[in-house]
């Protein structure tokens, strides 16, 4: 266990160095980005000051009153900066256009993309979930993945990438954090968040790693009320911070902070982290030396606005040391409560300047100043140019697994009969479709989450005939959750069929495995993390001896499936496929 633990950290540590050269940090202002920010900042009014601090929900898929509304604020509140979300690219570029042009200070606009633009819009690439890239062992391919969604960005007019997530997910049952965590691994979640915030900030995007300091051991989601983190100082300085310290040594441009109720750092009864000055100002600022946007998390979700409502919330945020306040409940409201704070002697002056005038300094180094390209009409071709289509490919291919099994890999003969057994699906997967342009004498067979026993029995009968049974296991949900949502049957009939030595293929979350004690027991076992098509070509092209396999799983499953597991494979050539090395 010791070796295996040495000789993961061993190969991560080996990495190539990625940060050998930077763009100089926004935090560190030459002499036109000051003279940027002091003439900008001359001419704004003392509410519009404060007005830069907020920014502002954004979508293209709620209609024109929506959208309207957000163009009011933004003209009476003078806001900083939106955030979008649900929409299509063209229409979020031509928005935009229209959004910059009634804002007397150019807008910074961001967006929540931890796995790029297809977490929000539609019509762009979904590139792989944090926990499948934890799997990777070359940090370079995340780091040329972060310039992808970088240049994607800037073709849309965005400024502000809203990650990476760099919270250890220690904890399998977490409802919020889970796949979009790299892993269980501070090492490994600190070098491939890294490596993703590099390759946003080297193409002058900036990023707002999160949820600092730490939601990955929660059980409770924010977005619906306050979790509460009992751990000692001791421990939190020794795991939960130490990607946010590695990263804000490395030059990180944003950091967001959680909800959550923190004990140990401050013993207010109830208050949230996002609202707390030794947390965020002491810790963040002082202790850790964060000179970068401190940028609070929704402050709309209930894990903040449930001890705090009515604008107490937005109030205590900016007092804490936030420097931007994101979405909140009322900007109007807010904006005129921060007023009252200060004329009142909770808030200091001199604190908002500061933070004012460092969100101009980011603004001008994200270059707001710039308009996005104006032929909205060629967006879709450059979102899905065929260099990015292919690093999402390549990405999905290192991510392949083998925990289990590789001697039999080596052996699976093409020529046998074989089924091709897809569960948890409706239709022919790509997978199958892969496998079988390999495997002339193979049949499909598939079988949804909620089978009927009749169907699984039918099932059954027929696979007693072949000599050779790939069982591919697929989750379909969009939020792949620890525990698939099979029906009772189903999951009898993966156990029964696992008897009967199948090669076993895990497109689902790798918690999952916990809950399917036959897949473990599995004498082959090939893992990649989440279901789309360019998993499954990937796991095919493993399957079919077409390619190698080197990933390792980025979290503990179960008492023999732990971090750093997995079989670097190499499948035999064609000459000699057949023989067991």
């Amino acid at each position: 266990m010791l070796l295996r633990s040495f000789v993961f950290v061993l190969a991560l540590c080996s990495s190539v160095d990625l940060f050998a050269q930077s763009l100089k940090p926004f935090m560190e202002p030459d002499e036109q980005q000051q003279h940027w920010v002091d003439s900008v900042f001359k001419k704004m009014k003392r509410k519009e000051r404060i007005g830069q601090m907020f920014f502002l929900r954004a979508h293209t898929n709620l209609g024109k009153a929506y959208e309207d509304s957000v163009a009011r604020l933004i003209k009476t509140n003078k806001v900083g900066g939106l955030v979008f979300f649900q929409g299509g690219p063209g229409r979020q570029a031509n928005l935009t256009k229209a959004y910059q042009s009634i804002s007397e200070v150019p807008l910074l606009v961001a967006m929540d993309a931890e796995w790029g633009l297809g977490m929000r819009l539609d019509s762009t690439i979904s590139y792989p979930y944090q926990m499948t890239l934890g799997a990777i062992q070359d940090n370079s391919l995340i780091y040329a993945m972060g310039r992808e969604i970088a240049r994607d960005f800037k073709r849309l007019g965005m400024h502000l990438n809203f990650a990476p997530v760099s919270d250890i997910n220690n904890n399998p049952r977490n409802p919020v954090i889970n796949y979009r965590s790299f892993g269980d691994n501070k090492y490994n979640v600190a070098l491939k968040a890294a490596a993703y915030m590099k390759g946003l900030q080297d193409e002058g995007i900036l990023v707002s790693i999160k949820h600092f300091p730490g939601h990955g051991d929660t059980d409770v989601d924010s977005h619906g009320d306050l979790p509460k983190l009992n751990f000692t100082r001791e421990r939190l300085d020794s795991l939960e911070l130490y990607p946010f310290r590695d990263l804000i040594a490395k030059g990180a441009s944003g950091v967001m902070i959680a909800h959550m109720n923190i004990p140990a750092l401050d013993s207010t009864v109830n208050l949230p982290s996002t609202l707390s000055r030794p947390i965020v100002t002491g810790l963040l600022k002082e202790d850790l030396g964060f000179k970068g946007l401190a940028i609070s998390d929704a402050m709309e979700m209930k894990g903040v606005t449930k001890y705090f409502p009515n604008g107490e919330a937005d109030v205590r945020a900016v007092i804490a040391g936030n420097d931007v306040i994101e979405l909140s409940e009322n900007t109007e409201r807010a904006i005129g409560l921060v007023r009252e704070a200060i004329k009142a002697k909770r808030l200091e002056k001199s604190q908002v300047i500061e933070s004012v005038k460092k969100i101009l300094a980011a603004k001008y180094w994200a270059k707001v100043y710039q308009e996005a390209d104006a032929d909205s009409s060629a967006i879709v071709n450059f979102l899905n140019r065929p260099e990015a289509l292919a690093l999402n490919q390549k990405l999905a291919d290192a991510s392949v697994t083998v925990l289990k099994g590789d001697s039999l890999l080596k052996i699976i003969t093409p020529s046998e009969n074989t089924a091709i057994v897809s569960v948890g699906v409706t239709d022919l997967t790509v997978f199958q479709r892969e496998v079988a342009a390999s495997f002339p004498n193979s049949n499909n067979y598939i079988l949804s989450k909620i089978a009927s026993q009749v169907d699984v029995d039918r099932v059954k009968k027929e696979l007693k005939n072949y000599k050779q049974i790939i069982l591919a296991i697929h989750d379909y949900r969009k939020r792949p959750s620890s525990s698939l949502d099979y029906n009772n049957t189903l999951k009898r009939f993966i156990s029964d069929v696992v008897s009967l030595n199948p090669m076993v293929c895990l497109f689902a979350n790798p918690y999952t495995i916990s809950g399917l004690p036959a897949v473990e027991r599995a004498s082959t076992l090939i893992v990649n993390y989440q279901n789309n098509d360019e998993m499954q070509r990937a796991v095919a092209k493993v399957v079919t001896g077409k390619m190698p396999a080197s990933g390792r799983l980025p979290v503990t499953v179960s008492p023999t499936l732990k971090t750093g597991d997995g079989i670097q494979y190499f499948p035999i050539p064609p000459a000699v496929s057949g023989q067991v090395e």
